[in-house]
């Protein structure tokens, strides 16, 4: 910058034709704000001294306003302003910049307008914006409109296939992300590592683990280069498909590993209860002096809260300080989880107080599950007043408050709640549970009978009533909250989506292979020991990823809940780092 500042004062005192510093300043204009040398402050003030600036220096603008570290809709009210002088006429690129820079706001009004003025200046068939257009839909979650952009593009090139494949991954529609890109290989398109990471991240969050095997091997074979991004998705893809051993043989495997790479290894761990091996990952990370971020102490914090550690989380929690990390929502969020689950609620409430940023409702939400099982009835309705205050439409913020009613048999109350629910339309989220099965993933929801193998599934799951019965369990119906005689909470208990999944699981795969199943809400207590009793009497691994953690069952028991309860019982390993400050910190 220093240097063209120079080059900006020599052009406006040497004597010079006119069209040579317009020239000269376009490029000054270019150079500030899209070099990661410049300075876009002094891109926007010269900007505002020219008076006919040209294309080059608009297209400059928008795409630079549109790389700020806040994003903002500024590239869309400098493309309004170009549109409005009416000169000089926006071309392809300016509409691929400003759609971009739509779909990082969201801005879904704002890019459809632009989406209008695209096909008003004939641009609709240039690849560059219809890419754009593909992008931004997706981005913005209106993946239907998305897809009907891609259906019109008669010559896709591989980022068109992988925009969109992307789309569908990023909003959950597995099948539909596979299956193009299959269709991708039909197409004679070769992919490439940008392609291959929204694979797997597809793969990922449907926890389709033989898809994501393949996946992994067509990468091999094809010679696809395994950058560093690619590496940590299929380190995430394993992990959260349950397969760790293999997920930290990749991650071990990397030549480099970056915060992103270490952080999705010690959260991978974590959600798989693997805490002390988590931690140890982390003290790893320390030695390899690979400077840890928020999502980085989201694991650890996380492993810390879901083996009962508090006094290894609190001393995390200062070390995290002294990283010079400034607690996020979520961390705040884990270090409520951490006291909430370990009954220290007075704690947790305390820390909710003190926060010096607004708590958000999944904050409140914790706090009131907290509240819920320590029976502490007046401080769960003074929760749940200040979350229905701020997610007044949230159907799961009902069902909290009418299932700690329940739970204390306080049924006028309950019913109060479910009134209201009734009376402002709102309904509740349904159990989802999915399971991969010969590539495809198969979805079950609570009571929906619509699956086209649905009476044989009922009939599995007659027979694993029956050998639940028959090993003595009594149904937990306590898990079922709703005022009706045990007979109907019973039924309600066998439809739950996991029973469905797990069925079908039994009736498609034969032993040794095992049942993996990834579930919307959290595993109910009575699905939980009924899960103990089918990998039993069946002789099934059955694995099973709820909204909360993984719990593997293997011969009556769950692998993750038994080794919880050995940690909190067992001293802890504590890192040597921590170690140190022990004395200030107690």
């Amino acid at each position: 910058m220093r240097v063209l500042r120079q080059i900006h004062a020599r052009l406006l005192t040497h004597a010079m034709p006119i069209s040579s510093i317009s020239f000269g300043l376009c490029k000054i204009i270019g150079f500030c704000a899209l070099s990661p040398y410049g300075d876009i402050d002094y891109a926007r003030k010269l900007f505002s001294q020219i008076q006919r600036p040209n294309i080059f220096s608009w297209n400059s603008m928008i795409r630079g306003c549109s790389q700020s570290q806040t994003p903002s809709k500024e590239p869309v009210i400098l493309f309004r302003k170009m549109v409005r002088r009416g000169y000089p006429n926006p071309n392809t690129f300016t509409m691929a910049f400003v759609l971009k820079a739509c779909s990082i706001v969201s801005a879904l009004e704002e890019g459809q307008q632009v989406h209008a003025n695209v096909l008003k200046s004939g641009f609709g068939s240039s690849p560059f914006v219809e890419t754009a257009l593909v992008n931004f839909y997706a981005k913005c979650e209106d993946i239907v409109l998305a897809s009907k952009v891609f259906d019109e593009i008669t010559d896709r090139n591989l980022v068109a296939w992988s925009t969109m494949i992307s789309g569908y991954a990023r909003i959950g529609l597995v099948n539909e992300a596979l299956g193009l890109f299959r269709d991708m290989q039909k197409a004679g398109v070769v992919p490439d590592e940008v392609t291959m990471v929204s694979v797997i991240s597809a793969c990922a969050a449907s926890g389709a683990l033989d898809t994501g095997k393949w996946v992994h091997a067509y990468i091999n074979k094809q010679l696809i280069e395994t950058d560093l991004e690619l590496s940590t998705a299929l380190v995430n893809m394993y992990a959260k498909c349950g397969c760790i051993e293999r997920a930290k043989e990749v991650f071990d495997a990397m030549p480099v590993k970056d915060t992103k790479a270490w952080s999705s290894m010690i959260v991978g761990l974590a959600i798989n209860g693997l805490a002390e091996d988590a931690l140890e990952e982390f003290f790893r990370m320390e030695e390899a002096k690979v400077k840890p971020n928020h999502v980085t102490f989201i694991g650890v914090l996380s492993a810390c809260a879901h083996s009962g550690l508090v006094s290894e989380g609190r001393r995390y929690w200062s070390s995290m300080l002294e990283f010079g990390i400034v607690p996020s929502m979520e961390l705040y969020g884990c270090m409520v989880d951490l006291l909430c689950r370990a009954s220290l609620v007075e704690d947790a409430c305390t820390l909710v107080e003190t926060m010096p940023i607004s708590p958000n409702p999944v904050i409140w939400r914790t706090l009131l599950v907290g509240c819920k099982k320590s029976k502490n009835l007046d401080k769960s309705e003074v929760v749940a007043q200040r979350l229905l205050e701020l997610e007044p439409h949230n159907a799961e913020n009902y069902i909290l408050l009418s299932n700690l009613y329940a739970s204390m048999s306080q049924w006028e109350k309950m019913s109060q709640v479910r009134k209201k629910m009734k009376g402002m339309g709102i309904k509740a989220v349904p159990g989802c549970s999915s399971i991969e099965v010969d590539g495809l993933v198969h979805e079950f929801v609570m009571g929906d009978w619509s699956h086209p193998e649905a009476m044989e599934v009922r009939e599995i799951l007659r027979d694993i009533s029956k050998r639940v019965h028959a090993v003595g369990h009594q149904p937990g119906i306590s898990d079922v909250l709703h005022n009706v005689v045990d007979e109907e909470k019973e039924n309600a208990l066998c439809e739950h989506s996991e029973r469905l999944a797990i069925a079908y699981g039994l009736l498609k795969t034969k032993t040794p292979m095992a049942i993996r199943i990834v579930k919307n809400l959290r595993v109910c207590g009575d699905c939980h020991e009924v899960t103990k009793i089918i990998s039993a009497e069946y002789r099934r691994e059955i694995i099973v990823r709820d909204r909360v953690r993984f719990h593997k069952f293997v011969n009556g028991s769950c692998s993750y809940c038994s080794r919880a309860s050995q940690l909190v019982l067992l001293p802890f390993k504590l890192h040597k780092r921590v170690l140190k400050d022990c004395h200030a910190i107690d």
